[in-house]
């Protein structure tokens, strides 16, 4: 334990001012902590120093560094520092805790932020350090999207496909526009305000049918959608700092495009960049471009067009053992792509883990994965599988649930399982499932629906009962489960019971590690109770593993705790020789407080 260290791979934030300072996250013993970086001295001064961790940070044009204190579930308040250090500030006062829901710092020493409550979300605006005036109270959920470099204009953001999927309002709430994404004109998502130019304009991106476009809003021209600019899978953008070109990063298949759109000249070209995943891109002041490259076998990289020197990131060295294929496997709805990561050692087929994301709304890109090279290390294949509902492969993908919620997503992964063993890629009598948060949901789903196919499981901070998450899960969780199954656990309720892993909990035949946390939000821990408790009653081979923190958990400790016993336990039952044990013997219930 006292060599393992924690990161987040994210692009360090830049001063506006003074892009010689910046503001990243970084391991300090074991914890992720907010940290300074002063590209002139090459030094780096940690900020922040709290049990939890902090993964939260900004900073603004005054060089004042932002982070969010929260608690285990989440919930907390934005303070602030000195670069060079002094006290700890609030960021505004008055304001109540809640969760993050965004925050605008770039103009000097006005600050905005998003706080989610329990059922709504406030703005609030005011000099810093000082009292934080609300300017709005929206119910559910909702975020703050940005300020405009004037100060006379937000952007507030709710769901994409809601008919106020985007407003502008004025600091002293007034409604300057409400932009809809439920429309024929399609979804809709905010980006920010351009950093300069006459005019506050905001960035935009639309989904239409089956693309994706770039558009921007201004007061004088409205909406305006650049039909030329158009993509047929998932997009983000970023303002240059002149605010007349944007830089566009494309999720595709798995791996990353970019490109550089200008908007006056309606042209788009290409910015090279090597074969991979580009988890973050950002266009900095002096032409220079900022890149966070990665791909399975390389862990993350930042890179600085002009040579800025920019803060190490921590990441493991040397060589990353495996090698890794594409597979695409026929379904209903097009090939599912399948990223294979094979053991160096060898001929297969080998014992193989199913790593399976979460999300849904999400996708397993070609990128360093500290699981997958602890699991390939240990003689492991590793399917990382971008089922249906996966972002990365366009609109239909992601919206097809033919099946229903969850069984769409059972069904690739069988058809990927079958598909890999007739290949002889695979063990298919030695390959188990591990995923996390919805990804957990799926790995007891597939072991109840399916058993037998599948001869372990690793779910954590699971999904276990949808009606039970729902009840007492959080507001944004809510409305997603809503629009996922097309109502609330009253008005559809066989809906939430069909694709409840609690229902087949009876069938549960193949061996099971659940860790939850006594603090989590999004997957609460009564629900994942009464889901050991079903699998006790059935006599199902079962562990389990507590963990004192929330949902999203940034110890270390906890994350190395989890990593150690879900390798552990698949390592024993899924090596051979192992003697079967039948159904309703050997029934284990460990629990491990951590």
């Amino acid at each position: 334990m006292s060599g393992f260290q924690v990161y987040r791979a994210a692009l360090p934030e830049v001063c506006a001012a003074d892009p010689r300072r910046m503001v990243f996250t970084a391991d300090a013993e074991g914890r992720c902590e907010v940290y300074t970086w002063d590209t002139a001295s090459r030094g780096a001064r940690q900020v922040t120093d709290r049990p939890g961790g902090t993964l939260h940070g900004a900073i603004d044009r005054d060089a004042r560094v932002w982070w969010f204190a929260e608690d285990a579930r989440g919930v907390g308040h934005w303070r602030h520092q000195a670069f060079t250090g002094g006290p700890d500030l609030p960021g505004l006062t008055g304001v109540p805790d809640g969760t993050a829901r965004g925050l605008a710092v770039i103009g000097g020493p006005i600050a905005t932020v998003g706080i989610g409550l329990d059922d709504s979300t406030t703005i609030r605006i005011g000099a810093r350090g000082g009292p934080g005036r609300e300017v709005t109270r929206v119910d559910g959920p909702a975020a703050l999207a940005g300020l405009a470099p004037g100060g006379d204009l937000l952007a507030l953001t709710r769901t994409a496909d809601s008919p106020a999927a985007v407003t502008l309002l004025t600091p002293a709430g007034t409604v300057a526009a409400v932009l809809p994404g439920d429309g024929p004109h399609g979804r809709l998502w905010a980006l920010g305000f351009a950093p300069a130019g006459p005019r506050s304009t905001l960035l935009l991106v639309r989904e239409r049918e089956d693309r994706y476009l770039l558009a921007t809003w201004a007061p004088a021209t409205g909406t305006v959608t650049h039909d030329w600019c158009a993509f047929d899978t998932q997009i983000t953008a970023r303002w240059y700092p002149d605010g007349r070109s944007v830089l566009i990063r494309q999720d595709r298949r798995g791996r990353s495009l970019l490109h550089r759109a200008h908007l006056e000249s309606r042209t788009l070209e290409p910015v090279p960049t090597p074969p991979g995943t580009l988890l973050d891109a950002a266009p900095r002041p002096g032409g220079d471009l900022h890149t966070l490259w990665t791909d399975t076998t390389h862990p993350p990289t930042m890179t600085s067009s002009t040579g800025t020197p920019l803060p190490p990131l921590g990441t493991v060295t040397g060589r990353v053992p495996g090698t890794v294929q594409d597979i695409r496997t026929p379904g209903p709805d097009g090939p599912v792509h399948t990223l294979l990561s094979l053991p160096d050692d060898g001929p297969g087929p080998y014992p193989a883990v199913f790593l399976v994301h979460g999300g849904p709304a999400d996708h397993d890109r070609d990128a360093y994965d500290g699981t997958v090279h602890s699991l390939v290390a240990s003689g492991f294949a590793v399917a990382r599988v971008n089922y249906r509902g996966s972002t990365g492969y366009g609109p239909r993908w992601q919206r097809a649930f033919r099946d229903g919620v969850g069984h769409t997503q059972v069904a690739d992964l069988a058809a990927v399982h079958a598909d890999l063993a007739a290949r002889r890629l695979i063990r298919p009598d030695a390959t188990g499932l591990w995923g996390t948060s919805w990804g957990g949901y799926l790995v007891l789903l597939a072991l109840g629906t399916r058993p037998g196919l599948w001869r372990a499981g690793v779910a954590v901070k699971p999904v276990a009962d949808y009606a039970a998450a729902h009840a007492s899960g959080t507001v944004a969780l809510r409305a997603l489960d809503e629009r996922l199954f097309g109502g609330t656990p009253d008005q559809v309720p066989a809906r939430y019971a069909h694709s409840s892993p609690i229902r087949y909990a009876a069938r549960v035949r193949d061996p099971l590690l659940v860790v939850a946390a006594t603090h989590d939000t999004k997957c609460p821990a009564e629900q994942v109770r009464s889901y050991l408790g079903a699998l006790h009653a059935a006599g199902a081979r079962h562990e389990s593993l507590w963990l004192d923190s929330g949902h999203d958990g940034y110890d270390g400790g906890d994350h190395m705790a989890v990593l150690r016993r879900a390798v552990l336990f698949l390592d024993r039952e899924l090596r051979p020789p192992r003697r079967p044990t039948p159904r309703g013997e050997g029934s284990v219930h460990h629990t491990v407080q951590h």
